[in-house]
């Protein structure tokens, strides 16, 4: 069977919403302002809303709610409070879902770690 013919294979797991590749599962944990920030442009594009109509409505810059999608930004937790309030998201229900996208299995090297990240201190 020639390579053109052959089925095409997609973990639907590991693609976002825009069709991206998700990296959650190689690698260590990501930070909890990039998991924040995937949850908050999630929520947002299901709800079909603009950065400029979020941010309007927060009152904050488009720019710097683009930077916190992205994890980018650490943000306090009353700029995370306004930004679910601009969304109708409440606060519970991000916290609630960041910890089950942190708890998922994902792979380190060769093994498949599940549960919370562990923590390691490592000297420069």
């Amino acid at each position: 069977m020639a390579a053109a013919d052959r089925p095409v294979v997609v973990d639907i797991a590991t693609r976002r919403r825009d069709g991206r590749r998700q990296d959650r599962g190689d690698g260590p944990a990501p930070l909890l302002r990039q998991v924040y920030g995937e949850i908050l442009r999630d929520e947002r594009r299901d709800q079909d809303r603009t950065l400029d109509d979020v941010a309007r409505a927060v009152g904050m810059s488009k720019q710097y709610l683009s930077e916190m999608e992205r994890g980018r930004k650490e943000p306090s937790s009353e700029m995370l409070r306004s930004v679910c309030d601009a969304l109708g998201l409440p606060l519970e229900n991000l916290l609630a879902r960041s910890v089950r996208r942190l708890s998922a299995p994902r792979r380190t090297g060769q093994h498949t770690v599940t549960g919370p990240p562990r923590v390691e201190l490592m000297a420069a």
